[in-house]
């Protein structure tokens, strides 16, 4: 029974000490110090390693800080590119908005200005009937002094617009009759001028 034990023993020993060489090649123990004893008695040269101090040993907690601010560095490099894109992007949108902003206050400028030319030619337009019909509601002689002492445009605009009125209202134009009171002279240049020129001068 002594003998069994001794064999175990010597048994469990020999699985020990293998598996202590075999972690020790693995590198997952330190037993350099330990085997190297062993190493030389099986004529063989231990392995060894540096000798180091003990603030050299590997520190987890250091290690994990390390890869951490790494990481931060890394990240706070990916923000700065992106805030410079976005300061870029921003830079040009606020761009084409300020050159959007210039266009629309000139449309609106514009548009403005054909309100304004509508509203006065509108307005000239209702001028121009009512002196058409001051003056067709005058006697002849009175209106062809008036119409004589226009200028060229006015004169044209209101014979145009007096025919206008009669055409509308199913009349006989006294327009012909206006040309024969006026002064032949006269007559003849807002003729030629109406006839070589319908819309304008």
């Amino acid at each position: 029974m002594a003998g069994r034990v001794i064999v175990l023993l010597l048994l469990i020993a020999v699985l020990a000490g293998g598996g202590i060489v075999w972690f020790d090649y693995l590198n997952v123990i330190d037993a350099k110090t330990v085997l190297a004893p062993l190493y030389r008695f099986i004529g063989r040269e231990g392995r060894s390693q540096d000798a180091v101090t003990p603030e050299e040993f590997l520190n987890l907690d250091a290690e994990r800080l390390a890869i951490r601010l790494e990481a931060l560095d890394l990240r706070n490099m990916e923000m700065d590119t992106r805030q410079r894109d976005l300061d870029s992007r921003y830079g040009t949108i606020e761009q084409m908005a300020q050159e959007l902003e210039e266009r629309q206050k000139a449309l609106d400028d514009r548009e403005n200005s054909l309100r304004a030319q509508t509203s006065d030619a509108e307005n000239r337009d209702r001028n121009v009937e009512q002196n058409a019909r001051y003056l067709n509601g005058m006697p002849p002689e009175r209106a062809v002094g008036i119409i004589a002492a226009m200028d060229d445009q006015d004169a044209i605009d209101v014979l145009r617009k007096t025919e206008e009125i009669a055409q509308a209202e199913g009349t006989t134009s006294i327009v012909s009759y206006w040309f024969s009171l006026m002064e032949s002279k006269r007559a003849a240049e807002l003729q030629r001028k109406m006839a070589g020129r319908p819309s304008t001068l």
